[in-house]
């Protein structure tokens, strides 16, 4: 195995200097995806002495198999399905998951963003962040939202991740920032000495700055 990360603070100094060229730019926004890339979002930020916030997406799941997404939410109304999956069901099946979804979305908002203003990328360049890339489809989604949040650019900056997800996402963002791509890649948690479950305090708890 390819060496591993102490945890996710070691991650995110790793990617800050990969990031180093956005250091202290004013259109930058560093956004952890719930809630692994929160603290490796939150290291990037402060190291490069730019915006940071946390994005929250839901993924909107087939009523008789949640794991399977039609598509997904984020802040703003932000909505995006992908057809093939959304066709198996009617107008009405839709409406309800995504207003089930929408109100989970809202609860978690107001719990982890604690109380900042609505979430603007109009014309920014947003570095999405996570502590790790398995299938990618988390990922694509938040690219979606960001995207429809106006954000100008893109970059998707991950410590690690397999080289199938990575390949897979070139055709939607602007960047891909991934210093460790194994080809035996098995799991995220396999690359970190520590990989304990981030809780919702410990989100809240992370520093806001730029």
């Amino acid at each position: 195995m390819e060496r591993a990360y102490r945890d996710r603070d070691d991650a995110g100094e790793t990617l800050a200097r990969e990031l180093a060229q956005l250091t202290g730019r004013p259109d930058i926004t560093v956004l952890g995806l719930l809630r692994g890339g929160a603290p490796v979002a939150a290291v990037i930020a402060r190291q490069l002495g730019v915006r940071y916030d946390v994005l929250v997406i839901r993924k909107l799941g087939l009523p008789s198999a949640p794991e399977v997404a039609f598509g997904a939410i984020g802040p703003g109304g932000v909505r995006v399905l992908n057809t093939e999956v959304a066709q198996r069901l009617d107008a009405e099946q839709i409406a309800q998951v995504t207003s089930d979804e929408t109100a989970e979305l809202r609860r978690r908002e107001q719990r982890l963003r604690g109380g900042r203003p609505p979430l603007d990328l109009a014309g920014r360049t947003a570095v999405l962040v996570d502590d790790g890339l398995a299938t990618g489809a988390t990922a694509r989604a938040a690219v979606a939202v960001a995207r429809g949040l106006g954000a100008a650019r893109v970059i998707l900056a991950v410590p690690v991740g397999s080289v199938e997800a990575v390949a897979s996402l070139r055709d939607v963002v602007d960047e891909i920032v991934c210093p460790l791509r194994p080809n035996d890649f098995r799991a995220v948690g396999q690359y970190y000495l520590d990989f304990h479950q981030i809780s919702d305090d410990e989100v809240t708890r992370l520093p806001v700055g730029g």
